[in-house]
């Protein structure tokens, strides 16, 4: 007994340490995102705005800024839905080739069979475009695609047409000018993820398939497509979570007014409305609290509708 207490005495109980070491990000975490969300939602309930020098609020209305988002304005429009709307069409016109072109580059670089060299070269040169500020890249844009630009110079030579084209002034192009803008930004760093994720698969798996006469497309979709998974669900839900939260680009792009006729006007864009014309902080709060909530909810669909197929898998062969 006397040898058994000695030693838990000497023993180390490196348990604690584990909670010691993930402290310091629970610690940011509460400060820095838990209290300013609950101040959000806290807000949503207020009425408290800048009119004028006057200052009106903060006054509880209950769910007054919750009901007005989605009551129809003066052209009889739901403000609210039109501009979750543009979002979501912003996104998967951007988000739909992001995944697909990633994968594809993923596929190739990390095959087994082409065994290409240099993958850090290409790595580095994929992952390039990230680095360019998102208002740098508007900027270009803008230059090259307005009235004036180098594109409507070339235009305009080459005879193609009788006057500037104003693609800033179209719905189309405009929506086409963020999607792309957004696909050349993040494709790289949604390739080098999906890259990473199909290096971990072991390699027997493919050797194994290869010996058993499996073609190219079914060891794509019978190895590397279920065994990536995880990795692919990661990326479909943070895209769309960044999708969602879309601003910089449309922002700059159309000078904050989302042209034309608001046809690139995003939720998050609706929200630094209300933050910066009227300090309405009552309102933006609901504006943020119905973007968490949508976000939750796409980003549970997404990964049951994914993840689904694969879950499934290993309970149909125990049936069986």
């Amino acid at each position: 007994m006397k040898e058994d207490k000695t030693l838990r005495r000497r023993g180390v109980s490196y348990a604690k340490w584990g909670y010691i070491f993930i402290t310091p990000f629970f610690i940011a975490y509460i400060c820095f995102t838990l209290v300013p969300q609950l101040m959000t939602l806290y807000n949503s309930f207020f009425e408290n705005y800048r009119d004028g020098l006057k200052q009106v609020g903060p006054n509880f209305v209950g769910l007054r800024n919750y009901v007005k988002l989605f009551s129809p304005s003066k052209s009889g429009t739901i403000d609210m839905l039109k501009y979750f709307g543009n979002t979501l069409i912003l996104w998967l016109m951007g988000a739909i080739p992001q995944v697909a072109v990633a994968l594809l580059l993923a596929v190739f670089f990390t095959s087994y069979r082409l065994k290409i060299k240099g993958q850090q070269f290409f790595k580095t040169v994929i992952y390039m475009p990230n680095l360019i500020m998102a208002s740098a890249f508007s900027m270009l844009f803008f230059t090259l695609f307005n009235p004036i630009g180098p594109v409507n110079q070339l235009i305009l030579s080459a005879g193609w047409a009788d006057k500037a084209i104003d693609f800033l002034a179209m719905k189309v192009p405009v929506r086409v000018l963020i999607s792309l803008m957004n696909f050349l930004m993040w494709f790289g760093n949604t390739t080098i993820l999906l890259m990473a994720g199909i290096q971990g698969i072991d390699q027997s798996m493919f050797e194994a398939a290869e010996i058993d006469g499996a073609s190219s497309w079914q060891v794509f979709w019978k190895v590397t497509m279920p065994l990536l998974s995880p990795i692919l669900v990661y990326t479909v839900i943070t895209a769309m979570i960044g999708g969602l939260q879309m601003f910089d680009v449309p922002q700059v792009l159309t000078n904050g007014k989302g042209t034309p006729n608001r046809a690139s006007m995003t939720m998050v864009m609706y929200l630094n409305n209300y933050l910066q014309t009227s300090k309405n902080y009552g309102m933006a709060g609901a504006v943020s609290m119905v973007l968490f909530i949508v976000s939750a909810v796409l980003s549970l669909v997404v990964y049951n509708s994914l993840s689904r197929q694969y879950t499934d898998a290993p309970r149909r062969r125990d049936r069986l």
